[in-house]
């Protein structure tokens, strides 16, 4: 499987105004190939192919207008062209029902005001790692990089970013083995929540960090004086990074948290289940602020990226399955409840706690989903009568059907 490290690096002015540059380059290559394609789709024109746009890359390099894309890396440019490529792939996958999510428009043009720029050099850009630790970029020079562990093998490529804080990054990709983890016989069911962010079934509790909660003052204060400077002018600007890194350290603290606790369940639990939870819709409620903050979405993505690279089970519940009302002893359905409601009592007597009952539910819905998806007999063999055994139709009916409670 093919994974990304990403590593901070600290270029010299001089060469963030080389990377400047590249963005740019990259940038236009990629709006005139959409505008060609776009021109041709207006006029009723046949759809131009990749060839036909590197071919007009090529042909551009030797006019006055675009003389200055010789400056830059050949592959980055090609690499532009790969994305407008890729791009429109996923939008007719989407249209024609192959890719799954949301329906997918058509490729927008890129803005040199945008909040993420960047540029991707392949191995056929020569790029390399040197002996004293720094990424050598063709035409760029030698960047020095924050290294925090090592590659576990030789990237195929590296994509240089540049966010909306200022700061910039190596992305590189490489290929790894599947790294098994030992066997565990503990299986956990996780239900996410907002007060508290998870409760697994087997007691424990991870409390709800609300980044963006905490950070709201510092925000807020940051936002203020963005809005008080003049448009245009280098206070301004100035003023947007700082907006921009505080909210870029929300993101991170978020992103870090998400995955030291989604590395501990993956290597305690050999199996984990979890909830298909509508992030989408719960973001157009009240709620939204709280939810987003949350990172639900993260947490389960890194649950189950991290499960397959170790060997583990992931899956989740349907949305729809009435955890928080079933009774996880007699199996009991109470009916809905309010969010305020945080403890109730079954008519067997049980007392539960709201989050731990739908965890257990959401484990023993996992379990049962998973018996049945590796082949396990849902519905039991017919009982055949015997001999003088005559029986009413619904008890044959009940011995057909068994388990299924139909």
């Amino acid at each position: 499987m093919h994974l990304r490290y990403r590593f901070r690096i600290y270029p010299t002015p001089g060469q963030q105004v080389l990377l400047a540059r590249a963005f740019g380059c990259a940038r236009v290559v990629y709006n005139d190939a959409l505008a060609a394609r776009e021109g041709a789709r207006r006029a009723g024109l046949p759809y131009v192919t990749d060839a036909e746009l590197s071919q007009a890359l090529t042909a551009a390099k030797q006019t006055p207008e675009r003389a200055w894309l010789g400056e830059v890396s050949s592959v980055v440019l090609q690499q532009a062209l790969a994305d407008l490529n890729t791009a429109y792939r996923n939008f007719f996958r989407s249209v024609s029902g192959k890719r799954k999510g949301a329906t997918l428009g058509l490729p927008r043009f890129r803005s040199r005001r945008d909040s993420r720029q960047s540029i991707r050099f392949t191995r056929n850009a020569r790029f390399a790692v040197t002996d004293g630790g720094r990424l050598r970029l063709p035409k760029i020079g030698e960047v020095r990089v924050s290294w925090s562990r090592e590659l576990p093998s030789e990237p195929s490529s590296v994509t240089v970013i540049k966010d909306s804080a200022g700061r910039y990054f190596a992305s590189f990709v490489v290929e790894v083995t599947n790294e098994a983890l030992p066997e565990r016989v503990t299986e956990v069911g996780i239900d996410l929540g907002l007060v508290t962010f998870a409760v697994c079934s087997d007691g424990k509790t991870i409390a709800s960090p609300r980044f963006l909660r905490r950070a709201e003052r510092k925000l807020r204060k940051a936002q203020r004086s963005l809005s008080r400077k003049q448009k245009g002018s280098n206070n301004r600007g100035k003023a947007r990074i700082k907006v921009a890194r505080a909210h870029a350290e929300v993101a991170d603290m978020r992103r870090d948290f998400a995955h030291k606790h989604s590395t501990a369940i993956i290597r305690e639990n050999q199996a984990v289940y979890v909830e298909d939870l509508c992030v989408k819709g719960l973001g157009r409620t009240r709620l939204a602020k709280s939810v987003h903050d949350a990172g639900w979405s993260m947490f389960t993505r890194m649950l189950q990226e991290k499960a397959v690279r170790y060997g583990r089970y992931f899956a989740k519940v349907d949305r729809f399955f009435p955890s928080s009302q079933l009774c996880s002893r007699c199996g009991a359905l109470d009916g809905q409840k309010s969010l305020s409601v945080r403890s109730w009592t079954c008519r067997c007597g049980a007392i539960h706690d709201r989050d731990v009952n739908a965890a257990l539910n959401i484990l023993a819905a996992g379990q049962a989903e998973r018996r049945n998806a590796c082949g396990a007999q849902v519905r039991p063999e017919p009982v055949p009568a015997q001999r003088g055994e005559a029986g009413t139709h619904r008890e044959r009916r009940t011995a057909l059907v068994g388990i299924s409670g139909l």
